[in-house]
């Protein structure tokens, strides 16, 4: 019997605010990972401006596909497949990516695959250990904060989700009031380690049936606190102000996504998107784990850190699950900002 062929694939993604290219093996091994971020660029802002993203993607796809293909001792002839993210995400950003990889294709003949930039996000786990299906995930990130059942590599779909703001995009609104730059989630990460929760800010939706979250009220509640210190001058402690806020947004987290492992009792449980980076939730939803009794404990995979925030690796890893079912893309592949993962039919009701 033959080896089974390696499969090499060249992703790219640009949904935001970087601009990555990678080279994948067998969508479990990294042969290179090249990120050109653009923070500094958008901390003055306070968050990401779609065009200044665009422009910057512009100036260095073309050089960084080179360094993916040279950090990999590769050349076109050894790549199999080309990735792209064509959403969710900025249309602009998306566009850049698209482009890209849809020229690349049509100039070496290399079957393109558009990968679902949320689907990648969680598939980074596939990059740290091998997934057992069923699988549950949690995806938390600036635009995203969903609870997600994979039935296997390619069929995902969210069993709660967000209605208001995302954990991420609720991080870098009380950062700005407490005057950290964007992106905040890592400052306040460490600051809340440094205090203790002494705010008692809301949880909302804790106790509800469903497994959907509402962080705007948290975030108001936050913001208003701070506000009215403020006319009063009263002086407020930025650590327990940090530890109260992550102390929210974790315990519903952990308490709805424990409450979803417990109901759909899968085998392995991930986590994806740059809120997993958090050590605070992190920690949490290890320890909740650990009380599970052990006949219904899932696998956990925490992906590594530098795989939490938009990476092409990430993608490269979802690409070669699409890859082995024969889901290839054309060249009328267009970017899509509003893409979503399908939802369970129940949610739909």
């Amino acid at each position: 019997m033959s080896e089974k062929k390696d499969v090499r694939i060249l992703a790219y993604e640009s949904s935001c605010d970087e601009t990555s290219t990678a080279v994948i093996k067998n969508g479990t091994d990294i042969e290179s990972l090249v990120v050109a971020t653009q923070i500094k660029s958008h901390q003055r802002f306070g968050g990401v401006v779609p065009e200044v993203a665009s422009r910057h993607h512009i100036e260095v796809i073309s050089q960084i596909t080179k360094e993916a293909l040279n950090e990999a001792n590769a050349t076109w002839d050894d790549i199999d497949a080309i990735a792209v993210t064509y959403g969710p995400g900025l249309v602009g950003a998306l566009l850049i990516g698209v482009s890209a990889a849809k020229a690349a294709s049509m100039a070496t003949g290399i079957p393109l695959i558009g990968v679902d930039h949320i689907m990648g996000h969680i598939m980074a786990a596939q990059l740290k250990d091998k997934i057992e299906y069923p699988a549950l995930a949690l995806q938390v990130s600036g635009g995203h904060t969903e609870i997600v059942l994979m039935k296997d590599p390619i069929h995902f779909e969210i069993i709660g989700d967000t209605r208001d703001d995302a954990a991420g995009e609720a991080y870098d609104k009380i950062g700005r009031v407490l005057g950290v730059n964007y992106p905040a989630g890592k400052t306040i990460d460490s600051w809340a380690h440094q205090g203790k929760d002494t705010f008692n800010f809301p949880r909302a939706m804790m106790e509800d049936d469903d497994y959907d979250f509402s962080f705007s009220g948290l975030k108001s509640a936050f913001i208003n606190t701070c506000h009215h210190a403020d006319q009063i001058h009263e002086e407020l402690n930025k650590y327990d102000l940090a530890a109260s806020f992550q102390a929210a947004v974790i315990d519903v987290l952990a308490h709805k996504t424990v409450r979803a492992l417990k109901q759909y009792q899968p085998k392995t449980f991930i986590m994806g998107g740059g809120v997993a980076a958090n050590h605070g939730l992190r920690d949490r939803m290890s320890a909740e784990i650990e009380k599970l009794p052990k006949n219904i404990q899932p696998k956990v995979i925490l992906p590594d850190i530098k795989l939490c925030g938009d990476n092409a690796a990430m993608i490269g890893a979802a690409a070669y699950n699409l890859y082995n079912a024969g889901k290839f893309a054309d060249l009328t592949l267009n970017a899509d900002p509003s893409l979503e993962l399908p939802y369970a039919d129940n949610m739909l009701n």
